[in-house]
């Protein structure tokens, strides 16, 4: 017997509440620009697979920061399009967070939103450090 479940809503998450190493983030984010970092065809058996990495400029009214959109993802990484993240991750990247949707989240087109977004707090251009502490 099945026993019916409800959902739970989602919290959704202002982008300067992201932090390093955390996921399981609910956004809608706007997209300022969208930048093609590789491109190319994969034999993969009998067809060929496209792979696409593009990164794009998102953000809200508290911040930007970078997304890494990946193959289907980058169709919907037009700019000025308003869209919504479920169960994005931060990555890190050089040092840097990048904001990321794998395999278990999702990318969805959301209705056009009148937010501006901050464009003078993007904290893809903050620098983080890996720092081991020992305690004794």
């Amino acid at each position: 017997m099945a026993e019916s479940k409800t959902l739970r809503k989602p919290i959704f998450t202002k982008v300067d509440q992201l932090r390093p190493g955390t996921s399981g983030h609910t956004l809608t984010i706007k997209v300022v620009n969208t930048k093609m970092v590789l491109q190319k065809g994969r034999p993969d058996g009998p067809q060929v697979r496209q792979i696409q990495i593009a990164e794009s400029l998102v953000g809200d009214e508290t911040g930007m920061i970078i997304f890494t959109a990946r193959n289907e993802q980058v169709d919907f990484m037009k700019e000025g399009a308003t869209l919504t993240l479920r169960n994005a991750k931060i990555d890190m990247f050089k040092g840097s967070m990048r904001l990321a949707v794998d395999k278990w989240g999702r990318v969805e087109v959301a209705e056009p939103d009148s937010f501006k977004v901050k464009e003078d707090n993007n904290l893809s251009l903050i620098e983080y450090e890996l720092i081991n502490i020992v305690e004794e």
